[in-house]
């Protein structure tokens, strides 16, 4: 485990070498959240709730969102990358796991991102925002939980996104369709509750539902008893559903591969 710790700590090294990229980072999420407060403020301007959700509700919602959805995905590009240009190859005969190296690659900049830009948009949320906290610590253990596993299951998608770089060389489409997709159907625009009903029926039964809307509507209350238990035991299905697609999808990418003298 040490070496991919060391992966890990290389990576978010190499995330803080440039400080004005560093704090461009922060600024531009500082950015987008105050963009987001004057745009709900507005819509309810002329009405107290929305779907029995009131302003402060919606708000804590769209912050919560927003920091979430800097952690789902991630291992893909580098996937990806070092398969366009043949370095798989090279990293497979090396002394560690390939799809274990990524992740470690990933936690580092997941910790850079913790720091860049989940801390002040915390603080300025919580502090000029009046946000909302969690009604019981029960509350923020299951939401931590479900927040845990929605990256997980965001970080198996991101992953089979860029294997398929295997079978088709360039996956830019892919991710440009991958990125509008998770942003809609995993809530991380607006809480899925908003949507039609038919569109609703369809995305509670997709996955990527479990990716931001189950974890944040459990931290605002949307979710709550039951319900929330149901839906983070069905994260969990996820979760072990994708890894063991994951695996067998890199079983098979494997098989692209042709090492000379090997």
């Amino acid at each position: 485990m040490r070496k991919y710790w060391q992966l890990t700590k290389s990576q978010m090294q190499t995330n803080t070498a440039y400080s004005a990229w560093y704090w461009a980072g922060s600024i531009s999420t500082i950015m987008r959240l105050l963009i987001m407060y004057f745009f709900w403020h507005a819509v309810y301007e002329s009405r107290s709730t929305i779907e029995n959700i009131d302003l402060s509700t919606m708000l804590t919602y769209i912050v919560i969102a927003m920091l979430l959805q800097g952690y789902v995905g991630g291992i893909g590009n580098e996937l990806a990358e070092n398969i366009r240009n043949g370095d798989v190859a090279i990293e497979l005969m090396r002394p560690y796991d390939l799809i274990f190296k990524l992740i470690s690659l990933d936690l580092g900049s997941k910790f850079t991102y913790f720091f860049r830009e989940t801390i002040p948009m915390v603080v300025i949320a919580f502090l000029f925002m009046k946000l909302m906290f969690p009604t019981s610590i029960e509350v923020i253990l299951l939401f931590l939980v479900s927040a845990f596993l929605g990256i997980w299951i965001g970080t198996f998608f991101d992953f089979i996104i860029g294997v398929l770089a295997f079978w088709t060389v360039n996956i830019w489409g892919l991710r440009v369709l991958k990125e509008g997709v998770f942003m809609f159907f995993s809530g991380a625009l607006v809480p899925i509750v908003l949507f039609p009903e038919w569109l609703k029926s369809i995305s509670l039964v997709l996955p990527f539902q479990s990716m931001i809307y189950v974890p944040v509507s459990i931290y605002t209350g949307i979710l709550t008893g039951i319900d929330a238990y149901m839906a983070v035991g069905i994260q969990l299905i996820w979760v072990v559903a994708l890894y063991i697609l994951v695996r067998a999808i890199w079983a098979q990418a494997l098989k692209q591969i042709t090492i000379f003298g090997g």
